[in-house]
């Protein structure tokens, strides 16, 4: 028996959409009884989690090696991106088995930090909007700089 690599599932961590100027990132989930309250519908803080694996997904496929950043990788000392600042919108509810799209995009890249503009929808229908700001901070607490290399691949366009 042999074990799918992560090459075999090459939408598992979503896809990045070039539009003029910029990268998005869309994220497919399916709603499953877990994610559910007693009402039926979509517990709040799933839509949270959902958003922290399209970001998680987004700063991967744009070469942010997450493992790599808490390892210290290319001498540098080990760090991780954190949430500084959550805003959120919940604007209409989903519902079990439905497929909802996790959109995140670059709102602005600092020095030290991004804001990410997140949002869940159901088609055409927006259920969900968070702005988000992380901080990349080193494991002793200080804020670290975003290398340029990552930087420009917030903003590039792709196909």
């Amino acid at each position: 028996m042999t074990t799918a690599s992560h090459s075999d599932w090459p939408d598992l961590a979503g896809r990045l959409v070039g539009v003029v100027g910029s990268r998005h990132h869309v994220l497919p989930v399916r709603v499953y009884f877990e994610d559910t309250d007693f009402s039926g519908l979509v517990y709040h803080a799933s839509y949270v989690r959902w958003c922290e694996r399209g970001r998680s997904d987004f700063l991967r496929l744009v070469g942010n090696d997450h493992k790599g950043l808490i390892d210290g990788a290319v001498g540098r000392e080990p760090a991780a991106f954190v949430v500084r600042r959550m805003s959120l919108e919940y604007l209409k509810p989903a519902r079990i088995d439905e497929v909802l799209e996790v959109t995140t995009r670059a709102k602005e890249v600092g020095a030290a930090h991004l804001i990410l503009d997140q949002r869940i929808r159901r088609g055409d229908t927006e259920l969900f909007q968070a702005e988000v700001m992380v901080v990349l901070v080193s494991v002793s607490g200080k804020p670290m700089r975003i290398t340029r290399t990552l930087r420009q691949a917030m903003s590039d366009k792709t196909d």
